[in-house]
């Protein structure tokens, strides 16, 4: 699997769709010339929320991530899209998990297998059982520090594929597919093909209207995904400085940038904390006709949220979806058509909102580096 890297200049630029199949997917979300994101969007992480066990917040371990239950739970709120994280089985089947591993306790030992070592029957095994009576293997995390902690949530569900999300979510629900691959391997050309051929064949069998964008921290996956495919749009995932890899194109907003616009990518999608310590990257995203979407914990907070519409940034990946939602709708909406009582006439209604001078915002901006530090 991981023995070199490549450049995928080197890759013919293919398409693995037939032209008449490409031809129907035609939506705001279809690639062209240019891409832009058609308003502020809102995103639900993982459906409607990720799951962090060992927070004392109740809203996240509310429903388990990443599962059906969760994605249309989210599809019951004002949102555009949810972010799921796809992986491939060893018998070519994507399948929807976060986490590299996939970890078990039984008796007391936890065993721990890798996800893209799993065949879909070995991974469909764990947790909840879709069979009646039938039992999964018990599911656990470790956590950042290596703790294991018990997988538990208040509404439980079963591990699921990306075919069943296509069949069984909210058809006019958008899908944001990251591309999930192992930070610490180093991905060899065929392998990468093979695994983003698998998941793209589900992609054009099922996704009809749905709007589509894929995202990746893997810069070879992203710049490969585009050439194996002109239809939807390809983000480019990043920390923004706030961590640092070996592979310096993942390490700063501005490597992000070049990365796109080498390999014709049609936005970024930054860690929040990056973009705050660094506002004026915006403008040069923005210049260079680029969407920028962020993800990152600050964007459960309203606040930071209307800042980032102030600032041009084009949408939020966020937990907590209803919370989100609701002031996204309160603050950032400017406008609502209203019948009066007669019902004879229509007004233009503005919700209130705060209102910031250049001079002020300008001060605010200059201000978040300093209160977002590392």
């Amino acid at each position: 699997m991981a023995l070199k890297a490549f450049h995928v200049s080197d890759i013919p630029s293919i398409d693995i769709v037939p032209e008449t199949h490409l031809s129907l997917h035609s939506t705001p979300f279809s690639n062209g010339v240019k891409f832009k994101v058609p308003e502020f969007v809102v995103i639900g992480h993982r459906g409607y929320g990720m799951n962090a066990l060992q927070s004392l917040d109740r809203r996240m371990k509310a429903i388990k991530e990443n599962s059906i239950m969760s994605f249309n739970a989210a599809a019951n709120f004002p949102i555009h899209f949810i972010e799921f994280d796809v992986q491939v089985t060893n018998d070519d089947c994507p399948v929807i998990f976060h986490d590299d591993f996939i970890l078990s306790q039984e008796n007391g030992v936890v065993f721990e297998k890798r996800i893209t070592e799993l065949s879909l029957s070995e991974f469909l095994a764990y947790g909840p059982q879709r069979e009646c009576g039938k039992d999964g293997k018990v599911l656990v995390r470790k956590t950042k520090d290596g703790k294991i902690v018990q997988w538990e949530v208040e509404q439980d569900d079963s591990l699921c594929t990306l075919e069943e999300a296509f069949l069984n979510v909210e058809p006019s629900l958008g899908f944001n597919i990251e591309l999930k691959f192992d930070d610490h391997i180093v991905y060899h050309q065929d392998y990468l093909s093979h695994v983003l051929q698998a998941i793209l064949k589900v992609v054009f069998d099922n996704a009809k209207n749905r709007p589509i964008i894929f995202s990746t921290f893997q810069p070879d996956a992203a710049s490969l995904v585009k050439k194996l495919q002109s239809t939807y749009p390809v983000f480019f995932l990043t920390n923004g400085g706030c961590e640092i890899y070996e592979d310096k194109r993942r390490n700063s907003l501005e490597e992000a940038l070049k990365l796109c616009l080498e390999n014709g990518l049609q936005g970024i999608v930054s860690e929040i904390k990056g973009v705050f310590r660094n506002p004026a990257i915006v403008t040069k995203i923005k210049e260079s006709e680029l969407s920028l979407l962020t993800y990152g914990s600050l964007n459960n907070v309203p606040e930071a949220v209307y800042m980032q519409h102030l600032m041009g940034i084009d949408g939020v990946i966020v937990d907590l979806v209803q919370e989100i939602t609701e002031a996204v709708t309160n603050l950032i909406t400017s406008a609502k058509v209203v019948v009066d009582e007669e019902g004879l006439n229509e007004k233009l209604k503005l919700h209130s909102k705060p209102k910031f001078s250049q001079l002020e915002l300008s001060f605010l901006l200059k201000l978040i580096p300093q209160l977002i530090q590392i």
